[in-house]
């Protein structure tokens, strides 16, 4: 008797202990599957890319000192371009008509990018450009990059070297990618699943549901 009133004393300490832990990993793990996660990521937003034309004839821009580590030709509104890649980690484009590159891209044409593609109904409400060195909360990637806002308030990354699209963060996304950051419990960063926070909390848990197991059987109906 003295072993289990010792047990279910732990057992309703540490289950207060653990409860608001376990109503946020079950409500975050409702939002995150409530709905499709093709529609969270704002698929059926961006129509595919457009087809290069057959047989076309490209002039390959020249080399030069700097080493390349890749070249592809990639259609852009207005045509195609070659998208250079050098091994420094720099990227531009190139005109296939003449081989010269072309400047940086601007805001203008990260817009007719994302305009040319896009199927939703919103209209554009603002461009602006985002550093490697800090990239925002919902892209998490160190790559400069052009960031497309429409009025409903999704957001289109493109590369601000290549043009090419990198991310669609819808607001539902970012409110996943909130609940993603409580079931981890890294409300913060929300990519370290292996904090020392959620694994104190899993082995607490884990304790609790241990000694509820074994005051089950030890647990007796009152006769009268």
């Amino acid at each position: 008797m003295a072993i289990r009133g010792k047990l279910r004393r732990w057992h309703i300490w540490l289950g207060w202990i653990v409860a608001l832990p376990l109503l946020l990993w079950t409500v975050s793990g409702v939002v995150m599957v409530i709905r499709p996660i093709e529609e969270v990521r704002g698929a059926d937003l961006m129509a595919p890319a457009p087809a290069l034309p057959s047989g076309m004839s490209a002039i390959a821009p020249p080399a030069g000192p700097r080493p390349v580590s890749s070249l592809s030709l990639q259609p852009r509104p207005g045509g195609a371009v070659w998208v250079v890649r050098f091994a420094d980690g720099e990227t531009r484009l190139a005109d296939p008509a003449t081989g010269r590159y072309l400047p940086p891209m601007k805001p203008l044409d990260a817009a007719r990018i994302v305009g040319e593609r896009y199927r939703g109904k919103a209209h554009l409400a603002s461009v602006d450009r985002t550093s490697a060195e800090a990239p925002p909360l919902d892209l998490r990637r160190p790559v400069a990059a052009w960031r497309v806002t429409m009025s409903d308030g999704v957001r289109f990354y493109l590369d601000a070297g290549s043009g090419e699209l990198i991310a669609t963060r819808t607001p539902f996304w970012r409110f996943y990618d909130f609940m993603w950051g409580l079931h981890i419990m890294d409300p913060g960063g929300r990519e370290d699943s292996h904090n020392p926070f959620v694994i104190a909390l899993g082995l607490v848990t884990l304790a609790t549901t241990l000694m509820a197991i074994v005051l089950l059987p030890m647990t007796r109906r009152r006769r009268p």
